[in-house]
């Protein structure tokens, strides 16, 4: 892909790699956690050679997960802190779901809804992370109730996750340009200042 040298650089290579192996690892967990969901998606465990290592790799993907999740946390979660004008994009949001958010409240790097987007992220992978611990008896040994409110909380949780990141997937699609951040790592500044002006005039100094 040619790129503009004026183009402004949203995410760092180290960044992306961190977001995609996140993603890569929350997907085939998914995979993996719906074969064990239920009897119809059973075959989904084929995919990782069986049900067995299903079994098996499910948990060490998830701890691989994990902690490149608690490094993405550490990168981001400064620019995820909700401010007033976060309040206000959200209270405005009908109005970007109609197209019309040239009048949306100026924002940040990231927008309300991303940030909320976030949040929820951080919350469903700490369930996620505490109820797996409880689930992996093959290491620990806690009450079989324990055990039972743990699988419960990790389903919920996992529902959570899975609703979330198809939201964050089809936003990203929706919004034309976001894809290119995470590939290439930049956007146009036509991209920025529509969708995100105050970063767009942090990184340029334009104050128009």
């Amino acid at each position: 892909m040619k790129r503009n040298p004026r183009d402004l650089q949203r995410y760092t290579a180290s960044e992306r790699t961190n977001h995609w192996i996140v993603g890569i690892c929350f997907i085939l967990l998914a995979l993996s956690g719906l074969a064990f969901f239920h009897p119809a998606f059973f075959p989904l465990t084929m995919l990782f050679g069986g049900g067995p290592w299903a079994r098996i790799l499910h948990p060490y993907i998830g701890v691989v997960m994990g902690l490149f999740f608690i490094v993405l946390t550490l990168r981001f979660w400064r620019l995820n802190v909700i401010e007033s004008r976060d309040i206000e994009w959200l209270k405005n949001v009908n109005k970007m779901v109609d197209g019309n958010d040239h009048d949306m409240p100026e924002q940040g790097k990231y927008n309300g809804g991303q940030k909320l987007l976030f949040w929820g992220l951080v919350i469903g992978m700490l369930v996620l992370s505490v109820s797996g611990v409880f689930m992996w008896r093959s290491w620990w040994t806690p009450s079989v109730t324990a055990v039972r409110l743990a699988s419960v909380a990790h389903a919920a949780a996992a529902v959570l996750m899975i609703g979330l990141i198809i939201l964050h997937v089809y936003a990203a699609i929706w919004t034309r340009g976001t894809i290119r951040a995470m590939l290439y790592g930049t956007v146009t500044r036509a991209w920025a200042k529509q969708h995100h002006r105050g970063w767009y005039r942090k990184m340029t100094g334009d104050d128009t």
